[in-house]
């Protein structure tokens, strides 16, 4: 592991690690994290996919980990920036090398994504130099898809508990939960403004137009979600990835067994998720073969 720095087109500098492929390197990844989840819980990936020749970054999202400020008090920022902005740098930066070859061909870059990855990959002004995408336990974040006895969970946090701690505090103070890293206030209210709409962001009559950004797209995408995802049941994706409509998509639904039993909406980066992430190699592999043989 080694550790970068690379600025956005905004000046905002992002911390991440490179993961150097062993042996012959096949292709770049990046890995386009979750609301507020470090990129450290990304490393087992990031390690397993290294062995297998593929040279990945991992990074923080502004205001998260290792690329937040001081204090998140006061720190002004918008969610939309993680992908348009901070997702983007990495692309450009993993794609300095893409005219370097291997076997004669240039180094392909690919995406894998976990929750928020899955919209941050619509919002790049530059998705055109990433070959292919594969994301795990993306949706929409409406109450409505998840599981009765989920919703009241999660409705008591989005309208009583975190509104008040945020007000406390001057920032969103999810790490409390044990759920990830404290969130810049701006992010937190975006979000749950957002997931009261069964599209998400979609559904904002102020958001008119985004829409087209993610039309834009014709990167092939394999969206995975467990059926015991209960903050990302398979139909709250299919709410959310109807609108990548030009890109050819694959859905895939996880049965919990295949994992021993459970996968939720973390389980797709612990220790026991090998065969999701040998699932993703390959396909990125097919893709490889693919582009060679044209």
């Amino acid at each position: 592991m080694q550790s970068r720095s690379f600025l956005t087109s905004d000046n905002y500098l992002l911390k991440g690690n490179i993961y150097p492929a062993q042996g012959l390197r096949k292709g770049n990844i990046i890995v386009a994290g979750a609301t507020g989840v470090p990129q450290g819980f990304y490393r087992r990936f990031a390690q397993f996919a290294s062995e297998q020749g593929f040279e990945v970054l991992t990074f923080d999202y502004r205001g998260i980990g290792e690329s937040a400020p001081a204090t998140l008090k006061g720190f002004e920022m918008d969610l939309l920036d993680w992908g348009k902005q901070d997702l983007a740098a990495a692309v450009d930066y993993m794609s300095q090398d893409n005219d370097d070859e291997v076997q004669g061909k240039r180094v392909p870059l690919f995406v894998i994504g976990h929750s928020y990855g899955g919209h941050a990959f619509g919002l790049l002004p530059n998705h055109a130099k990433v070959s292919g995408f594969y994301v795990f336990g993306t949706g929409a974040g409406w109450h409505g898809y998840m599981p009765f006895s989920e919703q009241i969970k999660v409705l008591t946090m989005w309208n009583l508990v975190l509104p008040a701690l945020t007000w406390l505090k001057g920032y969103c103070a999810w790490k409390v939960f044990g759920m990830g890293e404290d969130l810049p206030k701006n992010a937190f209210s975006q979000w749950r403004y957002w997931c009261k709409f069964p599209h998400y962001f979609f559904d904002d009559p102020d958001m008119a137009g985004i829409e087209q950004l993610y039309q834009s797209v014709q990167t092939p995408i394999v969206a995975a979600n467990a059926l015991d995802d209960l903050w990302a049941m398979p139909a709250s994706r299919d709410a959310f990835v109807k609108h990548y409509s030009q890109a050819p998509l694959t859905k895939v639904d996880l049965s919990p067994q295949a994992l021993g039993g459970s996968i939720g909406h973390m389980g797709y980066f612990r220790k026991n998720a090998t065969p999701l992430w040998q699932a993703s190699l390959d396909w990125f592999s097919g893709l490889i073969e693919q582009e060679q043989a044209a």
